[in-house]
């Protein structure tokens, strides 16, 4: 005797070899025997054989009329062997009413499932139902066929060019437009994006770069509301000093400037003073609501993003010429022993009388020219002087809390483009990059001045018993971030006590929440916590970091990357195929003259630190991959790489281009139970 049974979903068949009152042992013809409750038997029956039986059923399952079958089948709940004999007749033999199983048990949209075998045929409107949303996946099969075949004819069709960049990134993997692309790339046997490409989907790496960028962060759009920046209404004094800005020459958002009085009376006044949007607009304003969209300024090679809209960078932004509403720190000094006697925060107008320009400046002003080992032919001389003397003196102070000295053996990159970031770049422009090495002289002079303002501003407002926003770090050991919270807590990458950023208002978000905060301690002292805009605990507070911590981490992604995009651009530009690296690890590299970390094939098994030649063999600007073989080993291994280089940050950004496309076959999941997977063997 035989014995048919349901084994989770699916049936099988096989010889009786005991029976019991509630399981039999049966064996399959694979010869594997298996114990079987009672209760999961639908069928007991001695000829055919299983295997013979299983497939007559399927066979006469697919010729059962599921409208003619639905017509005969009772109106109360069923058994499959009572429609066996209602459809085909009063003896049905045991392969109809196997095959009147196995067609019910696929169409539950005509038969709901009611128990073991047992059925319940559905309502005429669920079956109308049904079928129409069977028509609809029949026409969207069609669709997805017919779009995918134009992809690999090198056609894109305008529902999947329209939806690119959510396909590829954010995917609606049931959608036909996700579908098409799975399923061309799978016949074609290209990469996606090389599909795409050769479809005309995608025309322009640095586009596609861009757009992506723009659809995940700014799907409305880069554009701001109609605005209009607020007067200051403070009746604000007019500082006595005479400040200047060290920015770069592409920076229009300038938002501190520095100042030195007193020089030669034993007492030196040395000004920080921040430009004062918090003294202009409040929170959940018009403007600080699309700040607080935005929340940072967005830089990359030849253009930006600005957090806030440019009429409005320009009533506040810290232009020479006229004097700016600022908000000014002053620190009273011993000049000669440099220590620190008090400090005071204004709320003022300050003259700034320069902007001093990097690009233009570095190689004139100089450690020799600041010490006076050489002449000092420009404006500020003994101001950056001095300046240069107190950052000296607050960095040996600050190592000394850190326990080492801070590493500047990586420099920073400028990247120039010959648009000159007159209008949004296309991607073919000529790039130039040039090296500014961490910790020259004027880069330290304002590194040193905005730590001291923002350690100074965080203390304060801990003292006044007001939240801020923090950054923190709880030690220097590998792995230990940097953490933003509302509590005044060390940073120890710093070696200060406390640290916040409220040193750029006009282009990062936390900062002008900052500013609120100190604005409200400057013209409320030790009431200021009754009027701040945010008080202690404040849940937007929160919202805010998590929000910042976000958009910080995308928009330094995306420049890191769209910085890739134009190194590679470099190569091709000026033909470059072989340069000098460090070795990393696993194989990575970083360049010692350009801002790229790459795999190099050959590195792998050599010792972090080792200097080497590569040659490039191929670069994708697309997927931002380069390709690059080892030439030659050119020293012994360098000292170990300190924590704070260990190169982690590039690591991350040193591979290909990710997409969220799955690749796996798009067929239905699951075999239906009466399919030849559902056969025993």
């Amino acid at each position: 005797m035989f014995a048919l049974f349901d084994e989770a979903g699916k049936f099988l068949a096989g010889r009786v070899m005991s029976e019991a009152d509630s399981s039999m042992q049966v064996e399959l013809e694979s010869g594997k025997r298996v114990k079987v409750k009672a209760a999961n038997v639908l069928l007991k029956f001695d000829k055919p054989s299983p295997a013979e039986l299983i497939a007559e059923g399927q066979r006469l399952a697919q010729e059962i009329d599921l409208d003619l079958a639905w017509e005969f089948a009772p109106e109360a709940e069923f058994g499959f062997a009572d429609l066996a004999r209602e459809y085909f007749d009063a003896k049905a033999s045991v392969a109809h009413q196997v095959a009147a199983l196995f067609r019910c048990f696929e169409a539950p949209h005509y038969f709901r499932r009611a128990g073991k075998g047992q059925f319940k045929k559905a309502s005429e409107e669920v079956v109308k139902a049904a079928l129409l949303g069977l028509e609809r996946k029949r026409l969207q099969a069609l669709q997805i066929e017919e779009w995918a075949t134009e992809l690999v004819a090198g056609r894109c069709p305008t529902p999947i060019a329209d939806q690119i960049y959510k396909i590829l990134f954010k995917p609606d993997k049931n959608g036909p437009e996700y579908k098409a692309v799975v399923l061309a790339t799978q016949r074609s046997h290209k990469a996606p994006l090389n599909l795409l490409q050769g479809a005309g989907a995608i025309t322009s790496a640095y586009q596609f770069h861009w757009k992506r960028f723009l659809f995940e962060h700014f799907p409305k759009g880069v554009g701001f509301p109609a605005l209009s920046a607020p007067e200051i209404k403070d009746e604000l004094p007019l500082s006595s000093v005479s400040a200047f800005s060290i920015d770069d020459s592409a920076t229009t958002e300038i938002d501190d400037a520095l100042s030195v009085q007193g020089l030669g009376t034993g007492e030196v006044i040395f000004g920080i003073h921040i430009a004062a949007p918090g003294l202009a607009f409040t929170p959940d304003s018009a403007i600080d609501k699309v700040a607080r969209e935005r929340l940072s300024t967005v830089y990359m090679p030849g253009w930006k993003l600005t957090m806030l809209p440019d009429e409005v960078v320009q009533a506040y932004t810290l232009i020479e010429g006229r004097a700016c509403p600022a908000v000014s720190l002053y620190v009273t000094l011993d000049e000669a022993t440099l220590a620190v006697k008090r400090s005071e925060t204004k709320l003022e107008r300050v003259p700034i009388t320069a902007n001093l320009r990097h690009d233009k400046l570095d190689e004139v002003i100089t450690t020799a020219t600041l010490t006076g080992e050489a002449p000092a032919d420009y404006a500020f001389a003994t101001e950056l002087a001095f300046a240069f003397r107190l950052a000296n003196s607050l960095k040996a102070q600050r190592e000394v809390v850190r326990g080492k000295p801070e590493n500047f053996n990586r420099p920073d990159y400028n990247f120039r483009l010959d648009s000159n970031g007159e209008h949004e770049p296309k991607g073919g422009e000529i790039v130039s990059i040039s090296t500014r090495r961490r910790g020259a002289p004027l880069d330290l002079i304002v590194a040193e001045a905005m730590i001291l303002a923002n350690s100074t501003w965080g203390g304060w407002l801990n003292d006044m018993g007001l939240p801020g926003i923090y950054r923190s770090q709880a030690s220097m050991a590998p792995g230990v971030k940097v953490r933003m919270g509302t509590r005044a807590q060390p940073h120890a990458g710093l070696g200060v006590a406390q640290y916040t950023w409220s040193t750029s208002p006009l282009r990062r978000y936390v900062d002008l929440v900052n500013q609120w905060q100190i604005i409200a301690c400057v013209r409320n002292g030790r009431t200021a916590a009754l009027v701040a805009p945010f008080k202690p605990k404040d849940a937007n507070l929160f919202s805010i970091i998590s929000g910042f911590d976000a958009a910080y981490a995308a928009y330094n992604g995306f420049q890191n990357g769209i910085e890739r995009f134009w190194t590679l651009r470099y190569l091709a530009q000026n033909q470059i195929t072989e340069l000098t690296a460090t070795v990393m690890k696993d194989g990575l590299v970083r360049a010692d003259e350009l801002p790229l970390v790459f795999k190099a094939l050959g590195c792998e098994p050599l010792a972090r630190g080792a200097h080497v030649r590569v040659r490039i063999t191929g670069t994708d600007e697309m997927t931002l991959d380069v390709h690059a073989t080892l030439i030659e080993r050119l020293d012994e291994a360098l000292p170990a790489a300190t924590d704070e280089d260990s190169g982690e940050d590039e690591e991350e950004g040193a591979g290909p281009l990710t997409l969220a496309l799955d690749m796996a076959p798009l067929e239905e999941e699951g075999a239906s139970p009466n399919s030849p997977e559902a056969t025993p063997t």
